[in-house]
């Protein structure tokens, strides 16, 4: 059994090093019975008769969660859609207000972006008495990422399911993020490892909900209906649906133009086929990637811009969702 290093925050506990690659969880009902549990070293204790024992880290991530008051997850199950680039606009937005505290927690174990969308590629996590600190972008707006952790920003990350799981874990009951007002949650695309063992550890601190991303194409919303079926699942409560690059603005006459058209209807016909409130629409504007190159506020930078008005009246509705506005 691996045990955790001290001087390696990437190191998970408590994993074998066979471990299959779609672990079911000791919980499960088909631990040890899965066709992916053959081979595994634990097979045999899983599969017994004896009660699952529930996940020892499951106390110490309610513990650090009691100081966090909401808890967002950001899906899409398809890649490539902006989610991150959302993610971290939507973090920037919360920390505006100088009284709130906003928290980013990147679980994109093999694609972690949030430390270049932030500004913060270059630094790394510290370990103290009270846990790892988390990068701190200004005050009241810090993140954790397996991208903080890695040599290099070239740093391929080639791990099995239980290790990036057992890493999630632990950026839920070691990270020290003190008082927070939201944590956002950052996935990778699909309804995978990633997410269940998110909703999983989060099960006894509770999920305020969930902020679907898609783009207008077809390609894109059908696997956000596959989204939108595992959240009702296992039981997320969805905020709504975000339709990214919804058109083209023109920076200089402000122009809007249709680049992925909506073939079937976009995001406003899914939200209606699923019963599900469209919070917004996006408009693709070039100087948002260039803010995500350079890692600042495209809401700071460029106020003027359709994009950031549309970013900001849904993030006004989400607040006004959880009750906060």
């Amino acid at each position: 059994m691996g045990q955790t290093r001290s001087d390696d925050p990437t190191a998970t506990a408590d994993v074998p090093e066979n471990a299959p690659e779609h672990c079911p969880g000791t919980e499960s009902e088909f631990a040890g019975k899965s066709d992916a549990c053959a081979g595994c070293e634990n097979q045999a204790i899983c599969a017994s008769n004896d009660p699952k024992l529930p996940d020892p880290s499951l106390p110490f991530i309610k513990d650090r969660m009691a100081g966090v008051k909401r808890k967002i997850l950001v899906l899409s199950g398809k890649g490539g859609v902006g989610k991150s680039t959302f993610t971290a606009q939507l973090g920037w937005a919360f920390a505006a207000d100088e009284q709130v505290q906003t928290g980013i927690m990147d679980v994109d174990i093999c694609g972690p972006s949030i430390p270049t969308l932030l500004g913060i590629a270059s630094e790394q996590v510290h370990s103290s008495a009270s846990g790892w600190s988390p990068v701190y972008v200004q005050d009241n707006l810090a993140a954790i990422s397996v991208g903080l952790m890695l040599p290099s920003t070239s740093s391929a990350v080639m791990w099995r399911g239980p290790k990036k799981n057992g890493l999630i874990a632990q950026f839920l009951k070691d990270v020290d993020w003190g008082t927070l007002d939201y944590l956002l949650v950052d996935t990778p695309p699909g309804t995978s490892d990633e997410h269940l063992s998110i909703v999983q550890y989060l099960k006894e601190s509770g999920i305020d909900g969930a902020v679907l991303i898609t783009t207008p194409q077809e390609v894109a919303l059908q696997d956000v209906r596959r989204e939108i079926d595992f959240c009702r699942k296992v039981g997320i409560r969805v905020l709504g649906l975000v339709e990214n690059m919804s058109g083209f603005v023109c920076p200089g006459c402000k122009t809007e133009s249709q680049i992925f058209k909506p073939s079937t209807g976009g995001g406003k016909r899914l939200a209606e086929e699923m019963g599900i409130e469209l919070l917004g629409c996006v408009p693709l504007d070039p100087r948002i990637g260039k803010s995500a190159d350079y890692g600042v506020s495209f809401l700071d930078e460029y106020p003027e811009s359709p994009a950031s008005i549309a970013y900001l009246n849904i993030i006004d509705r989400i607040k006004e969702i959880l009750g906060d506005d």
